[in-house]
């Protein structure tokens, strides 16, 4: 470990993680024990209180996804706890403060090395244990609905998914700056919960038809989709002209045939990323801004964090197994003791 003169001399040398020693199925992923992780001198060391659990880490466990150059291979891309030692030019934090933080990697363990720009304090509605699911999809959703394309208080927001971690963000950020959300999922329970977070309008997808019903509503100007595979050409029909989609998981597939005539006549924006090879400097941007203004909007409570479920860190394959039947609604948690 670097930095050592930061450190808690009452600190463990090792601390438990759960790995995937191979690619594989939910299975493959299995408790251990490492050394606790070096940290950088703009780094802080939390002590883990809780893991978001998302849809990056599935495909990194499956071999698909792998850590960028100099990341943890651990999977966890977020995390909520206590700062328990600082690297050498590390500001604002202090040892003792409460963080919820984006992580390159390395959150499912007791202790995570993480960038000080990429932690934020933890608003006061909000429990330790739940501001694990906070990062990833404010980040996410932020970064490219917000300040990506630029969604506008008098524009429509369509999201697919909408009872997911992705989804139940992007609805109530959508609706608490002023913008009139469509969100589509199934069955009638995560129909239920996309209305509960304040979506104008909820599509069913088993019994209705996405296209024709924002079509209806006079189509969408920016559009959120998970889905992708078929979503991808009825997405096209669906937005308006001028929209702007963005694409931030295939669960469908990414190999599609599609007629890209529409792109050009509607004037339309096909667009998609992945944060966690973004600069370190731009999710430090990101973090600032949410800290700004979003963070007020969820200390007053009119966002609110979705957890569905929480596992112990041992039982992360269960979690994982969870998350791919796609029944999961909100964010699914790994806690630490």
């Amino acid at each position: 470990m670097t930095d050592e003169e930061n450190m808690s001399n009452s600190l463990p040398a090792t601390m438990k993680v759960v790995a995937a020693a191979t690619p594989g199925g939910p299975e493959a992923l299995q408790p251990g024990e490492r050394p606790l992780p070096n940290l950088e001198p703009g780094d802080v060391l939390v002590k883990v209180a809780a893991a978001g659990v998302n849809g990056p880490d599935l495909w990194q466990r499956k071999g698909v996804y792998p850590a960028p150059a100099g990341a943890s291979d651990l999977l966890g891309l977020e995390i909520s706890g206590e700062v328990v030692a600082l690297g050498s030019q590390a500001a604002r934090w202090n040892v003792g403060d409460k963080v919820a933080a984006l992580t390159n990697g390395g959150g499912y363990a007791e202790y995570c090395a993480v960038d000080a720009r990429h932690c934020l304090p933890i608003p006061e509605t909000v429990g330790l244990q739940d501001a694990g699911g906070l990062p990833e999809t404010f980040f996410t959703v932020w970064s490219n609905i917000f300040m990506g394309v630029g969604l506008a208080s008098d524009e429509t927001l369509l999201v697919h998914g909408g009872a997911g971690g992705i989804g139940t963000t992007a609805i109530q950020l959508g609706k608490a700056f002023g913008a009139r959300v469509i969100a589509t999922d199934s069955p009638e329970e995560r129909c239920r919960i996309c209305h509960d977070l304040g979506a104008d309008r909820v599509v069913d997808y088993q019994r209705e038809d996405f296209v024709e019903v924002v079509r209806n509503e006079g189509g969408a100007n920016v559009i959120l989709d998970i889905v992708g595979g078929p979503n991808i050409e009825r997405n096209f029909k669906a937005a308006s002209h001028d929209a702007r989609i963005v694409q931030l998981a295939f669960a469908l597939g990414s190999k599609v045939e599609i007629n890209l005539m529409p792109v050009m006549l509607k004037r339309l924006v096909y667009t998609g990323s992945t944060l966690r090879s973004r600069p370190a400097a731009f999710k430090a941007k990101i973090a600032q801004e949410l800290e700004a203004k979003v963070w007020p909007h969820i200390a007053s409570g009119r966002i609110r964090v979705v957890t569905r479920q929480t596992f112990p860190l041992a039982e992360a394959a269960k979690a994982h197994a969870l998350m791919e039947s796609s029944q999961h609604i909100g964010k699914i948690l790994l806690t630490v003791a």
